[in-house]
């Protein structure tokens, strides 16, 4: 899942810099010299603009960020040629408006044909105006800057160009909710009435599209928080997301992944997935095109949030429902147990970061092979369900975990399973 850049450095925007020196700043954080792709093999005309602008103006800058390119013309024809001379890959992203994605050296590098007469056209056709600032590639160091996007910078505001330019792509209306969110910019007035407005156009995006955009927003630290108005504003309605999932999604916070015991990486991981599961039962995430791995794993937390529902632990559940619950969420635990109670929560952890735990890593003392071997047994019904057996032994400690003697006793334990089945 996505993982947004955390502020790495002060932002430069609100310090009242003249608007050469603040240009010149900005290249300096760009490091420009760094970039595998060297500027003098680019048009004149060229700009740096979008994410990676607003970004280092912000400090927010990644330490490889992705680069949004734009050319006067020939982008795709200017990519293909980068690409064999400096031994990259071209990607054809949309023929009909010219661009294309080069990879290189583990970057990426959009490269697009200006849409208008000008650099200035282009930009006034963006979505939000702090994303609607370029940085020249060529003379001295300015910046372009025709929609007020550094006012609204440092005024921390999140301002859409125009309403039609929301309406031109659909997208741009959960996009604007997740940089309000990724970023600490308030949402101006406007912008968000022109959202809602056009809540129910977002169904017309590609599913692929919107589950991008909901990947990174769910990964945002406070992320919770913009999928709860996404829902409540109704722009996930049209995809099927669950409407009951505020509740749920107000206690997946930071402050309860820490509070539960999960480490940084942990919370990475868990509070997105968590988040996703909570808002999108497995159909919709089938509309949206989601892997089935994903469609799974967020079928699996719901049904098993449903059966915890107002439980503060695991230790209700009898033995072969607790089995269960550690067969199928093994991998997953971390994200189950954001609703339980965090002293519990940060118990059943410790155990589920021991790989060697019965219970929390469940698996037979001996293999399907070795049953066949020591008892005479044939593949089959049976040797599965002894299997099964002999995990739920091990998993309640009723078969050791030394050996040989965690051997011998699941062997004997084998045996009389065997007895009972034959009487």
């Amino acid at each position: 899942m996505h993982i947004p850049a955390r502020p790495r450095q002060a932002p430069i925007v609100a310090g009242g810099l003249p608007a050469d020196e603040l240009a010149e700043r900005l290249r300096q954080r760009l490091d420009l010299p760094t970039w595998p792709l060297p500027l003098h093999l680019l048009p004149p005309g060229t700009a740096l603009v979008g994410g990676a602008v607003r970004d280092g103006l912000l400090g927010r800058l990644a330490l490889q960020p992705d680069l949004d390119l734009v050319v006067p013309t020939g982008a795709i024809h200017l990519c293909r040629r980068l690409a064999t001379s400096l031994g990259g890959s071209c990607v054809v992203l949309d023929r009909t408006h010219d661009i294309a994605r080069l990879v290189l050296r583990g970057w990426t590098i959009d490269l697009a044909r200006q849409d208008g007469a000008g650099l200035e056209d282009d930009l006034r056709r963006r979505d939000y105006t702090a994303n609607a600032i370029a940085l020249p590639l060529g003379g001295p160091a300015r910046l372009v800057d025709p929609t007020g996007g550094l006012d609204d910078l440092r005024t921390a505001r999140l301002v859409a160009v125009s309403e039609a330019n929301l309406q031109a792509d659909p997208l741009r209306l959960l996009r604007g909710v997740r940089l309000s969110w990724e970023l600490g910019l308030e949402l101006e007035v406007t912008s968000g009435e022109w959202i809602r407005r056009h809540a129910a156009s977002l169904v017309q995006v590609a599913g692929e599209r919107v589950l991008t955009e909901l990947e990174k927003l769910a990964a945002v630290p406070e992320g919770h928080g913009g999928l709860i108005w996404s829902l409540e504003q109704g722009l996930l309605s049209g995809w099927g997301a669950d409407p009951s999932a505020s509740g749920r999604l107000r206690s997946f916070t930071p402050e309860q992944a820490t509070a539960c015991g999960l480490a940084p990486l942990e919370r990475a991981w868990a509070l997105p997935l968590a988040r996703l599961a909570a808002l999108l039962p497995a159909e919709a995430l089938a509309r949206l095109h989601s892997s089935r791995q994903l469609q799974l794993r967020s079928d699996r937390l719901r049904r098993w949030w449903e059966r915890l529902e107002g439980r503060p632990d695991l230790e209700h559940l009898p033995e072969s429902r607790r089995l269960e619950l550690q067969q199928e969420l093994e991998a997953d635990l971390p994200a189950l147990l954001l609703p339980l109670l965090p002293a519990a929560a940060r118990g059943y952890l410790t155990r589920w970061r021991r790989q060697d735990d019965p219970l929390f890593h469940p698996m037979p003392p001996l293999n399907g092979d070795q049953l066949q071997r020591e008892l005479g047994l044939a593949p089959g019904r049976q040797l599965g369900d002894l299997l099964h057996h002999l995990t739920r032994e091990r998993a309640f400690g009723r078969i050791p975990e030394a050996d040989p003697a965690g051997r011998a006793v699941a062997i004997d334990t084998a045996r009389a399973w065997l007895g009972r089945r034959r009487d």
